[in-house]
């Protein structure tokens, strides 16, 4: 019983950095009908920049509030800069766009600061002041603020102007445009929140698989299981659905014979199974457009 409440809490804290990256995934999702295959190479060099920060302050803190306020200015600019002009542009060549993005952030990390395995310390004390083998001091911390953020995120998107306006400029924009709601800068916010979410998952997991370029291919992966998984037009189920993987794939990993060794194979094979099925996801709506 221990063990499988040990694994249980271990997928509810690798789940919730699942559950940002998918969250800000479908941030994107909404505000552009595309997925944002950048958005784990934008958390990574986030992430970088933390490090570099807390090289040069010696506070992990300051330096995690520093990246991601850095990362939500940076996800404007860049939809100012870059997406917007290409809003308009065939399918294919918005696609274009986010690879070359990916790209681009993944070669600037190494360039910067060279293809090598770096540490970044825990946000969170190793003491937890009291004794327990179920969980580690550091996933506490993870699930703990990471259902703190997304309760701030609701809240934010739920009772506040701008985060009314910010989803009535994702869901239709042309009815936001005739009250008044400039739908650019929502988009453009939004895309802000996105990476800033985003850094928020690398910081988290860098204390786990290491801080390297590649550090969030698998990890965005599993984001987007989690978002497919739970609904694609559904923060809330994508949020639910980055928990369920996170304890599925730590459940697989077990109980599963060889399952120590499906690594990313169960996120595709979840992928796959869920566009096949239930394309909407669990708590997704299917969406019927007139034509």
């Amino acid at each position: 019983m221990d063990l499988f409440l040990q694994l249980t809490l271990a997928g509810l804290a690798i789940g919730s950095i699942y559950a940002c990256v998918a969250l800000a995934v479908v941030m994107i999702y909404q505000a552009t009908d595309h997925f944002n295959f950048a958005q784990g190479e934008m958390a990574m060099f986030s992430t970088f920049v933390a490090w570099a920060l807390f090289q040069a302050t010696g506070s992990i803190w300051l330096a995690f509030v520093l990246a991601v306020a850095a990362s939500f200015i940076a996800g404007i600019i860049i939809e100012r800069v870059i997406v917007k002009p290409v809003e308009s542009a065939p399918v294919f060549n918005q696609i274009i766009v986010f690879i070359g993005l990916l790209m681009i952030f993944n070669n600037l990390a190494g360039w910067f600061w060279e293809h090598t395995t770096k540490t970044l310390p825990s946000l969170f004390p190793e003491d937890l002041g009291f004794e327990t083998t179920l969980i580690s001091p550091h996933n506490l911390g993870v699930i703990v603020f990471t259902l703190a953020l997304l309760l701030v995120v609701f809240l934010f998107f739920k009772f506040t102007k701008v985060g009314l306006a910010m989803k009535a400029a994702a869901a239709n924009p042309d009815s936001a445009r005739l009250v008044g709601v400039s739908v650019g800068w929502m988009l453009a916010l939004g895309w802000g929140l996105a990476s800033a979410i985003g850094a928020v998952g690398g910081v988290l997991v860098a204390p786990i698989v290491f801080l390297e370029p590649n550090m969030m291919s698998g990890v965005l992966l599993y984001g987007f299981a989690g978002a497919l998984f739970g609904g694609v037009n559904s923060p809330g189920g994508a949020v639910a659905g980055g928990l369920i993987v996170g304890v599925l794939e730590n459940w697989a990993r077990q109980y599963v014979p060889g399952g120590s060794e499906l690594g990313l194979t169960f996120a595709l094979v979840l992928i796959v199974g869920v566009l096949m099925f239930k394309p909407a996801g669990l708590f997704g709506r299917v969406v019927v457009k007139r034509v």
